[in-house]
C-alpha cells in the first residue's frame, strides 16, 4: 500500500530510506518545485484564480504529507530499542532455562558418579578392614590354640596366664578393629569433605563465572542501549534538523513566491494603469482636436459669412472643403 498525494507518491515501505537520503528528499523537493514553476498563473478569470489555490493548497498538502510521514517514522524508530530489550530479555531466560535443561542429564551424572566414587571407597576401605580384622583373628585364634595346648601341659598358674593372655588378646582385637573402624570412618569424612570443599569451590567458580558473563551481558545491554538511545537521538535529531531547514525553505519558496505575486501583480497593475493613461490620453487628444478642428471650422464659417455667403452656404462649403470635394482647396487644421 502507498501513501498519496496529487505531487508525491512514497511506498510505505520505502518512506525511511527516503528520508534517510539527501538526494532523494531532494528530488521529490525539485518535482514539487517543477511543478510550481512550470505553471503558468492567471488572476484576471475565476478558473484561472481558483487553479492557482488550487496548485498552493497541493503543495501544503505535500509538505503536511511528507511532514506525517517522517513523524511517524520517528515514533516507530523510538519503539525499535524498546522491542530489542524486549526479546534480549526473552532470548536470555529462554536460553538459560534450555541451558539448565541441557545441562541437567550431565549435572545429574556428575552428581551419581560423586555418590558411585564415595560408596565404593567406603566399600573399599570396609573391605580392607574386614580382611585386617579375618587375619587378626587368625592370628590370635592360631596363638590361643598354641597357648591353650601349652595350658594343657603346664600347672593352673599357666592356665590362669594363658587365660589373661587370650582375654587382653580379645581386647587389642577389638580395639584394633574398633581403631580401623574410626579410621576408615575418619578417612571417608575426610574424603567426602574435601570431594564437597572441592564441589563447593567449583559451583563458586562457576557462579563467579555466571556473575561476570551476566554482568558483561548487561554492561553489552547498557552500551547497547546508550548507542540505541544515542542513535535515535541522532536521528530524532537529524530528522528535526532537515524539518526544519525543509520549513525554512518552503517559507523562503513561500515568500519568493509572494514577492513574484506580488511583482507580477503590480505589473499587470501598471499595465492597466498605462493601458488607461493611453486611451485617456488618445480620448482626450481626439477631444482636443475635434474641438480645434470645430474652432477653425467655425472661422473659417465666419469668415464666409463675411464675405458674402450666408450661413448655410458657408457651413455646406465649409463640409466640402474638410471632405475633400472642392479640388485644390483644403482647411488647415
Amino acid at each position: 500500500m502507498s501513501e498519496t498525494t496529487d505531487l508525491v507518491v512514497i511506498e510505505k515501505a520505502n518512506a525511511l530510506s527516503v528520508f534517510k537520503s539527501g538526494d532523494q528528499i531532494e528530488e521529490i523537493l525539485q518535482k514539487v518545485e517543477r511543478e510550481v514553476m512550470s505553471f503558468v498563473p492567471d488572476v484576471t478569470t475565476a478558473k484561472g484564480r481558483k487553479e492557482i489555490a488550487s496548485l498552493a493548497y497541493k503543495v501544503a498538502q505535500t509538505k503536511t504529507y511528507l511532514d506525517g510521514l517522517g513523524k511517524d517514522l520517528v515514533a516507530e524508530l523510538k519503539e525499535i530499542p524498546k522491542l530489542i530489550d524486549g526479546n534480549r530479555r526473552t532470548v536470555r531466560e529462554r536460553l538459560d532455562a534450555l541451558k539448565d535443561k541441557a545441562r541437567k542429564p550431565l549435572d545429574d551424572y556428575e552428581d551419581e558418579q560423586e555418590r558411585i566414587k564415595a560408596e565404593e571407597q567406603m566399600t573399599a576401605w570396609h573391605a580392607e578392614a574386614l580382611e585386617m580384622n579375618e587375619a587378626f583373628d587368625k592370628a590370635m585364634a592360631e596363638r590361643f590354640e598354641s597357648d591353650h595346648e601349652i595350658a594343657l601341659l603346664l600347672n593352673d598358674k599357666f592356665d590362669r596366664d594363658a587365660a589373661e593372655a587370650a582375654a587382653e588378646a580379645e581386647r587389642q582385637r577389638i580395639a584394633h578393629e574398633e581403631e580401623l573402624k574410626r579410621q576408615a570412618v575418619e578417612q571417608a569424612r575426610q574424603e567426602a569433605e574435601t570431594a564437597a570443599q572441592r564441589e563447593r569451590e567449583e559451583a563458586a567458580r562457576r557462579e563467579a563465572e555466571l556473575k561476570a558473563k551476566a554482568e558483561q551481558a548487561e554492561r553489552d545491554r547498557i552500551a547497547a542501549q546508550e548507542r540505541a538511545e544515542r542513535e535515535a537521538r541522532e536521528a530524532q535529531e537529524r530528522t528535526a534538523r532537515l524539518a526544519q531547514e525543509a520549513r525554512e525553505q518552503a517559507e523562503r519558496e513561500k515568500q519568493a513566491a509572494i514577492d513574484a505575486e506580488r511583482q507580477r501583480a503590480a505589473k499587470v497593475e501598471a499595465d492597466r494603469l498605462a493601458e488607461e493613461k493611453r486611451v485617456a490620453d488618445e480620448a482626450a487628444k481626439r477631444a482636443s482636436d475635434v474641438a480645434h478642428r470645430k474652432a477653425v471650422n467655425n472661422a473659417a464659417k465666419a469668415d464666409l459669412v463675411a464675405a458674402g455667403l450666408t450661413e448655410e452656404q458657408a457651413i455646406t462649403a465649409i463640409t466640402a472643403i474638410a471632405k475633400g470635394a472642392v479640388t485644390a482647396i483644403r482647411i488647415t487644421y
